[in-house]
């Protein structure tokens, strides 16, 4: 029966740990994907002679324009370690000490890597991807490989779930049939010829890939469990942020611009390398209705050092979810709308700058609960962890023996993988 058309029902996203990855253990489905986009562009250029009116030829000069983007809701940083960035949980948010293995919420991407693959799945009409079988025959896949993430954004707004948007710049596309294995969109970027390794299957489409946190399923997380920290810029703002009477914030968006310029070369159709244009400059907006003010001198604030903001989500048990912090920022817009019949209202502008992936006192960082139970589809049984309280310490595990953990049969970690790879493998050999 033909197919009359395709809603979300049907499809998922799919992304690898890296353009060459082949096993299913290196792949992870995202979750709560509210839209996806993808297209390319093919670019031409005619070759026109005189004495012939129409073109004689029409010759591609520039690798074509492939692009991503899709949006998904927040939950506990799962997505964003599946698209390769550093989210730190050692317990670092929950009051407790930064643990050694910090990081620069970009760092994955600030070093040379070949990107990641993109798949998206289509089931047949009128069936939910999301059951927990296999892809097969009936299914179809579109792929998009070597792509690197050119933008990534949050937004939290009242009234609306937050909701991150990603935008991603690839190389190539194909689309096939699922079921037994795939061809590789990839390419390799030393010469522009398609990859010929195959992709052995793809993880079978589940409704939480990422399992459960603190033994509870964040189905989404909520504006009212939204806490915004400006008190390291308290004095430097005409607004009152910190304390009784501060301004009633509504909304909060942070952009991580991470921009690139292919490096194309004679002799290959496909450029070799994308690298990130730097300085790369994060941002933090606010927008809150007027409240009362404090006193403040610009002539001041120009001398002003650099401060750190945080934002934080609880979820529904209220034990923080996630944290967003920026680190090393300075203010730069301050601006008021005043009308007859409207609230006064007062949009800020934060920006700072990212550092080397080593380094801890600049950019963005994420962070995450230190106690987490995976409970994903491909996952064997595993001990349960305890469950903190907000206003307490993880409780003492109990005297008992720790099993000895299950070899994991993924691929052995290689010390000199870039640090978003080598998570990418353990999250992997965890859910085995």
């Amino acid at each position: 029966m033909a197919r009359n058309r395709v809603i979300y029902q049907s499809e998922g996203l799919i992304v690898s740990s890296g353009a060459a990855a082949t096993a299913a253990v290196d792949h992870e489905q995202l979750e709560r994907v509210q839209s996806a986009n993808y297209s390319y562009t093919i670019n031409r250029q005619d070759v026109n002679q005189y004495g012939e009116l129409a073109r004689i030829d029409s010759i591609v000069l520039d690798p074509p324009t492939v692009s991503v983007d899709f949006s998904y809701l927040l939950t506990d940083g799962f997505n964003e370690r599946v698209l390769g960035f550093f989210v730190h949980n050692s317990g670092g948010i929950n009051g407790g000490t930064i643990g050694i293995n910090e990081g620069n919420f970009a760092s994955g991407h600030l070093v040379a890597h070949s990107g990641q693959n993109v798949f998206i799945v289509t089931s047949p009409d009128g069936i939910d991807l999301n059951k927990g079988e296999a892809i097969d025959s009936a299914d179809t896949v579109i792929g998009v490989g070597n792509c690197y993430i050119s933008d990534y954004s949050v937004d939290l707004s009242v009234g609306s779930l937050p909701t991150v948007s990603v935008t991603m710049e690839g190389a190539n596309m194909n689309a096939q049939t699922g079921g037994g294995e795939l061809a590789s969109p990839a390419i390799s970027q030393d010469n522009g010829d398609a990859l010929t390794n195959t992709i052995a299957a793809l993880p079978a489409p589940v409704s939480t890939p990422g399992g459960t946190t603190n033994s509870t399923t964040i189905t989404a997380l909520r504006p009212g469990d939204v806490t915004v920290n400006f008190g390291n810029v308290a004095g430097e703002t005409i607004a009152d942020l910190t304390g009784d009477g501060t301004a009633h914030v509504q909304s909060v968006a942070i952009s991580l611009p991470l921009s690139r310029t292919p490096l194309s070369r004679l002799g290959t159709k496909f450029p070799f390398a994308r690298t990130v244009d730097f300085p790369v400059t994060p941002t933090i907006s606010l927008s809150a209705i007027m409240d009362s003010t404090h006193a403040s001198n610009l002539a001041d604030v120009l001398d002003s050092g650099v401060q750190n903001v945080n934002v934080g989500i609880k979820d529904a048990n209220g034990i923080e979810a996630v944290r967003y912090t920026l680190k090393g920022v300075k203010i730069d817009s301050e601006s008021y709308s005043s009308s007859i019949g409207a609230n006064k209202s007062v949009d800020l502008t934060f920006s700072a700058t990212v550092g080397g992936p080593s380094d801890t006192s600049a950019g963005v960082f994420m962070s995450e609960p230190m106690v987490i139970t995976f409970t994903s589809h491909n996952m064997k049984d595993k001990d349960k962890q305890a469950k903190p309280t907000p206003s307490a310490k993880a409780p003492e595990p109990k005297p008992e023996p720790t099993p000895t953990p299950t070899p994991s049969s993924g691929p052995k970690i290689d010390p000199s993988w870039p640090e978003w790879k080598k998570e990418s493998v353990r999250m992997g050999q965890r859910r085995q």
